[in-house]
C-alpha cells in the first residue's frame, strides 16, 4: 500500500521489519531446538545416573557375596555331598541286592518241597490225596507222584 501511494521510506521501514521479523522467526527455531537438544542431553544424563546407580549397588552386592562365600569352603561342601551322595547310591544299591536275594529265597521253599514230595515218594507215601484235606498256602504246590500203592494212616505212624 505504501509502495502505490509512493512513499519509500515508510516502504523502506516496512520491509526492514519484515527482514527482522523472519531473522526472529529463525532465531526462535534455532533456540527451540537448542532447548529440546538440552532437554534431549539432562534425560540421557539423568538415565546414566540411574545407571551408575545400579553399577554401584550391583558392585556392592557382588562384594558382598565375595566376603561371604569362601571358594575353598564351597568346594570342599561340594566334594562332601558328593562322596555323601556315593555313599547312599552304595547303599541303596546293597539294600536293593539284599532284598533282591531275599525275595528270590521263594525258589528254596519249591525245591524243598520237591525234595519232601520225592522222599516221600521214595518210602511209599502218598501226599497227594492226604494233603488235599490240609490248609494250603497262597501258591499251589507240585503234587507227589503216586505211582506206589495207597498207604493207610496207621501204617504211617
Amino acid at each position: 500500500m505504501m509502495a502505490k501511494i509512493g512513499n519509500k521510506e515508510a516502504c523502506r521501514v516496512l520491509a526492514n521489519q519484515l527482514v527482522q521479523l523472519w531473522k526472529q522467526k529463525i532465531r526462535t527455531f534455532a533456540v527451540s531446538s537448542k532447548i529440546t537438544s538440552m532437554s534431549t542431553q539432562t534425560k540421557v544424563m539423568n538415565s546414566q545416573m540411574k545407571i551408575a546407580g545400579a553399577m554401584f549397588t550391583t558392585a556392592k552386592a557382588i562384594q558382598a557375596v565375595n566376603k561371604k562365600m569362601d571358594p575353598q569352603k564351597t568346594l570342599q561342601t561340594m566334594q562332601n555331598f558328593q562322596k555323601e551322595n556315593m555313599k547312599m547310591e552304595m547303599t541303596e544299591e546293597m539294600i536293593s541286592d539284599t532284598l533282591d536275594d531275599v525275595f528270590d529265597g521263594s525258589d528254596d521253599e519249591e525245591e524243598s518241597q520237591d525234595i519232601v514230595n520225592q522222599i516221600c515218594d521214595e518210602i511209599g507215601i502218598e501226599i497227594s490225596g492226604k494233603m488235599a484235606k490240609a490248609p494250603s498256602t497262597a501258591r499251589s504246590l507240585p503234587s507227589a507222584s503216586t505211582s506206589k500203592a495207597t498207604i493207610s494212616d496207621k501204617e504211617i505212624e
